[in-house]
Order: structure tokens, then sequence, then C-alpha cells
């Protein structure tokens, strides 16, 4: 199991160590990251189309993303609400960046089109079992594809975390980022591990599902990967669903208790809603919503591959 998890680790590990000093190879490597997302996604539709009774497969792993989702906010809120209490963060809706998305849908293209690729890999899936028919080769293939792209990926991201520009010592000393991460971090390995029984997983199976933190692009991946594309939906949906409830939640908690619109997203506030963050909240809030989710976003690979091994 540990040898499982050093040959899933080592690209993380050696893209980390990449100095990368050219914007033109940074733009690259972003590209490289897009597309590889975009293709393992593709490739794990193709699996669940593999899947026998895809209809109630389908409907189950729904039921079962949404059971996750529900547990895993129930305490991500509870949480981040009492820490919003304690910590001084104020936000200042008046220093609003400028060209920040206002409308909810424009924010939410982005994890829109990765829904849009799944289900486009389900129905090239099934035109594949339609010309094969019998024939499971065409979805081996795809599973062992996946995971080489899922290699190349991990060293890219390793990469771009490295190049991110943002310093240890920032990190550190940003008490508010730091604080909102690990409470929702801690916060949803709890709701992970009191979701496991329910869902009929294993305890560290729980954790590793909760274990995203937003991040549904990756979850989704790793967990695909060695648990199969079924719970690897689940872990993607679950985590897709954190994405767009920030959407909504954002605007209207950020004015009372910023710390748990911000933290609410998990590794997502560094990206996909922090043009968000920034209309609703202002300027002063950026550098913490960068810093929790960048946090959030180093934790979450190790810690999945981790718990799987278990």
């Amino acid at each position: 199991m540990l040898t499982g998890l050093l040959i899933v680790l080592l690209p993380l590990i050696l893209g980390y160590l990449v100095r990368v000093r050219h914007d033109a190879v940074m733009a690259a490597i972003n590209r490289g990251v897009n597309v590889a997302i975009y293709a393992i996604l593709l490739l794990m539709g193709v699996s669940l189309a593999g899947l026998d009774d895809l209809g109630s497969q389908l409907s189950g792993m729904g039921g079962q993303a949404l059971a996750l989702l529900a547990i895993t906010s129930a305490f991500n809120l509870a949480a981040l609400g009492w820490l919003s209490r304690r910590l001084h963060l104020t936000v200042d809706p008046s220093h609003a960046v400028d060209g920040a998305p206002t409308s909810k849908l424009a924010a939410m293209a982005g994890s829109l089109a990765l829904v849009g690729v799944v289900f486009a890999g389900i129905v090239l899936g099934l035109l594949i079992h339609a010309l094969f028919a019998g024939n499971e080769a065409p979805f081996a293939w795809a599973e062992r594809l996946s995971e080489w792209v899922l290699y190349a990926l991990l060293a890219l991201i390793g990469c771009q975390l490295r190049n991110s520009g943002m310093p240890l010592r920032q990190i550190l000393l940003n008490r508010h980022g730091l604080a909102i991460a690990v409470t929702l971090a801690a916060s949803s390995l709890i709701g992970g591990l009191v979701a496991a029984p329910l869902l009929d997983l294993r305890w560290n199976e729980g954790l590793a599902m909760a274990a995203g933190f937003g991040w549904y692009s990756l979850s989704g991946i790793l967990i695909g990967d060695e648990l199969g594309p079924l719970l690897g939906g689940v872990a993607f949906f679950n985590d897709l669903g954190r994405e767009l409830l920030a959407f909504v939640l954002i605007p209207l908690v950020i004015g009372r208790h910023p710390a748990l619109a911000i933290g609410y997203g998990g590794a997502t506030s560094m990206d996909f809603t922090l043009p968000v963050i920034q209309q609703h909240g202002g300027v002063r809030c950026v550098p913490v919503a960068v810093v929790s989710g960048f946090i959030l976003s180093l934790l979450s690979p190790p810690l999945i591959l981790f718990l799987l091994t278990l």
C-alpha cells in the first residue's frame, strides 16, 4: 500500500521541486493542467458507462453525493460559524475588485463545463459499449490511460503549487487564513467519518471522500483511481456541490460571517470562488481567501492518497 502511495506522490513531489522562471513555460503548465483534468474526467465518464445497470448506479451515486455533502456541510457551517464569532475579520464591500463577475452563472461556468465533460464521457462510453458489445478491453484501456494522465497531472500541479508566488512565511503569518483552513479541514474530516457508515464505506474511505475540500476535479480523479469510477463520481459531485453552494452562500453571509463565507468554498477560495469573494467582501478578504485555499490545495492530494492506503 505504501508503495502505491509513493508511486502516486512521487510525481507531485518531483513537480514541486521544479522552479519555473519564464511566464511562457508557466502558461504552458497551466494549460497542461486544464487539458489533463478534462481528459481524466472524460475517461471517468467512459468508465462509468462500462458499469452494469448504469441508470440505478448513477441514481445511487447522486444519493450518496448528496448525503455526504449534507453531512460535511453541516459540520463545516457549525465550525466556521463558531470561528467567525471569534476571529476579528472584517470586510469592506465598498472596495470590490474591478472585473469580478457578479453573475453567479458566469462564476459557475467553469465547474458546469467540467460536469458536461463527465457526461460527454458517459455518452462516448455508451457508444463504445454499443460498438464493442461484450468487449471490456476499451474500458480497461480507458482506466489505464487515466492513471498515466493522473501521474502527469500531479506533476504539473506540484509545479503550480511551487511557483504560485505564495512563500511559506506569508502563509504561516496569515493567522486568519490558516485558522480558516484548519477549521474547514478538521470539520470536513469529522463529517466524512460520521458519513462513512451511512454510505457503507470504511472509515478511511469516508475520510478520503471528505478530504477533497472542494477540489472536485482532483478528488474525483484520485478517489476513482483507487476505489473505482462510481465512488470517484460521488467524490466529484460532492465537492462540485460544495462549490456551487459557495457561490450562493458567499454573497448572503460574507458581511456578517466572513470566515464562514471564505472557508466554506474550501480549496476553491484561491481560484474559482475568489472573484465572488472579491466582489462581495472587498480586497481585504483576498489574501485570507488565497492563503486558506492554498493550504487546503496543498493538503488535499497527499491526505487523500495517504487515507486510501490505510
